[in-house]
């Protein structure tokens, strides 16, 4: 037994070092001065609550909304519609007073593109169960057209979590591209890159669902999208240094996915890719977690870019614009759109 015991011990002294070496090189992925064009081009989104479409929002609230979309760049609003159900049907009803809002945007915001944003939150693993069965990508695809039908410029499908190589995914995501058309515009959110290979198997062991994706699923699941959105959220990580590491790795590791050897896909053009920024304060988008900060997610990406190249196809999403208080509001301004240059907001 004392043998046993010592054996047990010593496994779990072990883990301990692999965990915190693990940090430290986290960590340190998270350091240097991003360069000065590491900044935005104008090509950023934001989630927003369903308000808008509900007829609840009010006239002061839609002056608001224009400001901070033109002052952060803001080239897609990703606007809550409801929950997809378990048999993939979306109510209708999150989006039945959507034309007013629908019709302001085209008149006051003519280059931002409104996409419906369809959530579907699950539970547990779909690694022995595909997350859809053929009956309900039928459905979600149908519900997707509706929503391009109701006006929006296209979709944004959220769907997590999803098991690496689930094949269900991929063939939704191909379907709903059929659904709203080739001119729809179709943003997927995806989940984090594994952070080195291999790495979502432990994960996927303790939590019981699989929180990573390998690069390779990822270009798979991304084939027929327009936007990838790479959540900044719910990444788990305890402290500010580690999450900046994570983000950094997240920049990283995407980009490499969708424009390297990993990404087999022969795309018509280059997808556009978003990294989330967390801003919100209520609990129905999450829980805010004091480690993921709008100061760190902006640097990160910062970092992440500065140290894979310019582009400008990429840029940051706002989670979420209305929920964003304004000292979140001023550090993305400050962090991402203008570094050093932009006033506070009043």
């Amino acid at each position: 037994m004392k043998w046993l015991l010592t054996r047990i011990l010593a496994g779990l002294a072990a883990l301990l070092v692999v965990v915190v070496g693990a940090g430290v090189l986290l960590a340190a992925q998270y350091a240097g001065s991003p360069a000065a064009w590491a900044t935005s081009t104008g090509r950023n989104a934001a989630w927003l609550g369903g308000a808008w479409v509900t007829g609840d929002a009010g006239r002061e609230e839609y002056a608001s909304l224009a400001s901070r979309t033109e002052r952060g760049g803001i080239s897609e609003l990703y606007v809550y519609l409801g929950e997809i159900d378990e048999d993939g049907t979306l109510a209708p009803d999150g989006y039945a007073a959507a034309a007013e809002f629908l019709a302001w945007a085209e008149r006051e915001l003519p280059d931002v593109r409104v996409l419906g944003w369809m959530n579907y939150a699950a539970e547990g693993s779909s690694l022995v169960h595909d997350r859809f069965d053929e009956e309900q990508r039928e459905a979600v695809a149908a519900a997707a057209g509706a929503v391009r039908e109701a006006g929006f410029d296209g979709v944004h499908l959220a769907v997590a979590p999803v098991t690496t190589n689930d094949p269900s995914l991929p063939k939704l995501v191909e379907q709903v591209r059929t659904a709203i058309g080739a001119d729809g515009v179709l943003s997927v959110q995806v989940q984090p890159v594994e952070l080195v290979p291999g790495a979502r198997v432990p994960s996927f062991v303790l939590s019981g669902e699989e929180k990573y994706w390998s690069k390779g699923y990822l270009a798979r699941v991304t084939e027929q999208a327009d936007i990838v959105v790479v959540p900044g959220h719910d990444s788990g990580m305890p402290m500010s240094s580690l999450y900046g590491g994570f983000m950094v790795r997240q920049v990283e590791e995407t980009l490499s996915a969708l424009d390297g050897p990993d990404d087999t896909i022969e795309r018509e053009n280059p997808v556009a890719v978003r990294f989330g920024v967390p801003a919100f304060d209520d609990t129905t988008w999450g829980e805010p977690s004091g480690a993921e900060s709008v100061e760190t997610a902006t640097e990160a990406v910062r970092i992440g870019l500065t140290d894979n190249g310019e582009r400008d196809n990429v840029g940051m999403a706002v989670y979420l614009l209305d929920d964003a208080d304004a000292p979140d509001w001023d550090a993305f301004l400050t962090g991402w759109v203008d570094p050093g240059g932009v006033e506070a907001e009043e």
